[in-house]
């Protein structure tokens, strides 16, 4: 109480200034959750299109071969592909062995190429800056749910694959094209590693699909110029002339995971190959954050 009668306000009961430019409450880090994220992108007519290519192809082979009759060796030498009406686990094998060159690539560049530019494209991504969603944690958002949506369609089709292969040829051990048998359940173990391989040699793709994102509006763009990308790699890789040049294309050791398919595993040529894509990776990811945090959205 002072001498005129007033009293003054205690720093208790002071008012506490809010943070310049947030509102109460906000907090960064809860915007565009990653489910809010995931069923949008879920729910997609794309990603049910791609699902169903995905899950349909195994019964495709299994027409063909039924139509073809059962592979033979050329030359005297047996490949994965021979092999594949010997069991269920031989059949998975041998979709993967088919796919990983190119169709895996789609929905790969296609989850991680179709995220940021499609919003663009929409004209939405500025409404969703201005939310405000941190372009940080955008990214990180989309980049999540697109690797997410890739993991699960590389899963997909060979568990797609050996229950059609099961029902078709039968449950039984997988038979090693040089000569051998592996156990139904060491050769599931080795099929999980494979898929862990390939989506780890796919990174590469989804860097370059996702760096794209960040630098057009065009969705189509983006998926279209990683898969182009990616096939000019796999055409560089089929030039021998490059000689060891060749070992610093991720294309180089896209099928190195062949290794596993034998009585010892080897893991030398899966080290190298994994080494490479996740250094390109690192790179391209990088030049997305960056670009995008100082890029001018007007769309």
């Amino acid at each position: 109480m002072s001498g005129t009668g007033t009293t003054r306000p205690t720093p208790a009961t002071s008012p506490v200034p809010a943070v310049a430019g947030r509102a109460d409450g906000y907090r960064p880090g809860r915007t565009l959750p990653l489910r809010v994220e995931f069923a949008r992108q879920v729910k997609r007519r794309r990603t049910l299109v791609m699902g169903a290519v995905l899950a349909l192809l195994p019964f495709v082979l299994v027409a063909a071969f039924a139509i073809g009759g059962q592979p033979e060796g050329r030359g005297g030498r047996v490949t994965l592909m021979d092999t594949a009406t010997a069991s269920g686990a031989n059949f998975a094998a041998t979709c993967l062995f088919v796919s990983a060159g190119f169709l895996l690539v789609i929905p790969v560049a296609l989850f991680c190429g179709d995220t940021v530019a499609s919003e663009a494209n929409w004209s939405s991504l500025r409404y969703l800056l201005a939310a405000p969603v941190p372009r940080a944690r955008l990214l990180w958002s989309k980049l999540t749910v697109g690797l997410g949506l890739s993991l699960a369609a590389m899963v997909l089709l060979p568990v797609v694959a050996l229950g059609v292969g099961a029902v078709a040829y039968g449950w039984g051990p997988l038979e090693i094209p040089t000569g051998g048998a592996l156990s139904a359940g060491t050769a599931a173990q080795r099929l999980l590693v494979v898929v862990a391989y390939l989506f780890v040699s796919q990174l590469v793709t989804a860097a370059l699909a996702f760096w794209l994102s960040t630098k057009t509006d065009n969705p189509l763009g983006a998926v279209g110029g990683a898969v182009f990308l990616t096939i000019v790699g796999n055409v560089l890789d089929a030039v021998t002339a490059l000689g060891h040049w060749r070992d610093f294309l991720p294309a180089h050791w896209q099928f190195a995971w062949a290794d596993l398919i034998q009585a010892q595993p080897e893991w030398g040529g899966m080290i190298q190959g994994a080494s490479v894509s996740v250094a390109y990776a690192v790179v391209l990811f990088a030049l997305a954050f960056r670009g995008f945090a100082g890029k001018d959205v007007v769309s």
